[in-house]
Parts: structure tokens; sequence; C-alpha cells
């Protein structure tokens, strides 16, 4: 538990969806920065594994709670990192709901939480806010070219809404607001049942079976490693940026190259095997980072060979005896 008295020196930072992927990483990054960090999580898609380390710190206490219902911290908060949300197409097609309720709700009460306690309000948004995008790469002032009523609108409109609602709090309350627009990211502690590319690309190949890829390969993403992520977001949340940023590697790959560089890294059996592409995929997606270069000082620092070479080595852990195959040396 947080001790309010010898730490009240330490400022302290909540983070919602603090036990996902992205949040724990965060926590990571905000403790060894010296903060007092509380993680908020109903572990509907994260999990109590990415923090099992952080037991018994004196400066981390971690909340179950659903973030759509009322949110109360005792004490004094400094900043609110809201990052609570299914984020993977797997997920956000199982829970349209409470995916929506997430950015809506959920988003209200975090910038509620902030405006009570004079904090700052970071929101975690998403490349997805700009659908099956018209313009490439995608720049901030970009609107978007996104389908409200296809089965991916349930993710990308609640991002969108909690953009739209975070602005109006920082216009109206004057409330100290970022937005952070997420391009993929990869790293140690994706789960590998979650659809992404990454980690079902690289469990596939562990396991010794086809690499499915959807549509005929051809489209595009860029891949960021976690690190360099956090970094992104730890610089926008002490900057004086109030509109989105986005955050992301500009080194753009197909699918189909991406499944090649794993089938290069593993020594498996596995080929690629290509299945329909899903309703709204997106074709490209690359992040124009001008923006973060130039407002933040930030550009990615981790080579991809690296970066991936340390998350198959991860998944290769979690897998344990139902990998079949191994890295090659």
């Amino acid at each position: 538990m947080l001790s309010s008295t010898r730490y009240r020196d330490k400022k302290v930072c909540v983070v919602t969806g603090g036990a996902g992927f992205l949040g724990s990483h965060l926590t990571d990054r905000l403790l060894r920065e010296g903060y007092q960090v509380i993680g908020i999580d109903n572990l509907l898609t994260g999990s109590t594994r990415n923090i099992a380390h952080l037991s018994g710190r004196d400066d981390y206490r971690f909340i179950k709670q659903d973030v759509t219902d009322y949110l109360y911290i005792e004490g004094p908060v400094d900043f609110v990192y809201h990052f609570a949300s299914p984020a993977s197409p797997i997920d956000y097609l199982k829970w349209p709901i409470p995916t929506l309720k997430v950015g809506a709700l959920g988003t209200h009460n975090a910038l509620g939480l902030a405006k009570a306690k004079g904090a700052t309000c970071l929101l975690a948004s998403t490349s997805e806010v700009y659908g099956d995008p018209l313009v490439h790469p995608q720049p901030e002032d970009y609107w978007g070219n996104v389908n409200p009523i296809g089965p991916r609108g349930v993710y990308d409109e609640a991002k969108r809404y909690a953009e739209a609602l975070t602005m109006a709090y920082h216009r109206y309350h004057r409330l100290d607001t970022k937005i952070v627009r997420i391009f993929n990211t990869y790293g140690p502690r994706m789960r590998l049942d979650d659809g992404r590319v990454v980690p079902a690309f690289i469990g596939q190949a562990l396991r010794g079976e086809p690499l499915t890829v959807h549509g005929d390969g051809s489209q595009t993403r860029s891949f960021c490693f976690v690190s360099d992520l956090i970094d992104g977001i730890y610089r926008l949340a002490h900057s004086d940026e109030h509109l989105p940023v986005n955050i992301g590697n500009p080194h753009e790959m197909s699918i189909t190259q991406f499944g090649q560089a794993i089938l290069a890294l593993v020594d498996t059996p596995s080929r690629l095997q290509y299945h329909p592409l899903p309703v709204d995929d997106p074709k490209v997606r690359q992040p124009n980072a001008d923006k973060a270069r130039a407002v933040l000082g930030w550009e990615p620092q981790v080579p991809f060979h690296l970066g991936i070479r340390s998350t198959l080595d991860y998944f290769l852990d979690l897998l344990g005896d139902q990998a079949k195959c191994r890295p090659k040396p």
C-alpha cells in the first residue's frame, strides 16, 4: 500500500489499464522516474502476470476496478494516464459494448478524477482514429476514413469520442490534457491470443503452425518497440502540447514481409497461409512522426531486429513445452 507520509515527496500517477501490455510498461517507467503509481484494471484483457514483479513495493498499489464505474482515489494525484480499453480486433469484437463504454464513460471518469485533483490527464488514443486512411502516411491533422457502423467502429469511434471529450475538458475546464495516438507497438507482455500480428505470427512459428496472413499480405504496418513508445508518452506527458501527437515507428513493412522476417528467425516448418481480409481492415498504416520529433525531440531508438528478438524470447518462455520450434542462433 502507498505510504502517504513516507512518499509524499513523490508525485502520484494513476494508470488505468495498469495491468495491460502498455499500462504495465508505463508503470515500470514511472516508478523508475521516481513516481508513486496506482494501477487500476478490471483484468478483462490485462493480467496480474504483467505486474507481479511489483508486488510488495511501497510506492505501488493495484486496484481491481472497472473504470466505467466511479473512480475515487484518496489523497493527491498529479497525473492520470488513461490506458484502459480492449485494443486488439479479437478483443473489441468480442467485447463491443465494454469497448464503447470504456471509451466514453471510462474517459469521462478519468478526466473527472484529473479535474477533481488538479492533475494532468493523458489519453491513450490510437492510429485507428484514422480508419482505413486515404492519406499516407497519416499526420495528426488528417481527420480519417472510418466506418462508424462497421464491426471495427466500436473501437475507432470510442477513441474518436474519447479524444473529443478530452479536448472539451481542456477547452471548457482548462484541464491540462494530452492525447497520444499510438501506432502498432510490440514487445514482451503482449498476449499470445490477442489476435494482433506480432504475437500471432511468433506463436504460430514457435508451434510450427502456418502463419495466417489476412488478405494478400500487401497491407502495411509500422512496428514500434514498446520501450520507444513509452519514452514518447513520457515526454508528451511532460510537454506543453495539448493536441494529438502520433507516436510510432515510421518504418513501414507489409504483412508478408513481416511474416518472412519471423520465419527467418525461427527454425520452423511454418509457411505463410493466406485468408480473407476482415471487414474494414486498414490497407496501410504509417505515422507521420514529424510532430513528435519537433515537439518532443522523440524518435524510435530500438532497431527492429533487436526488438523482435526480445519479443521472440519472451514468447518462447511463455509457451514453454508448447513451443515445438526454436529461434535460430
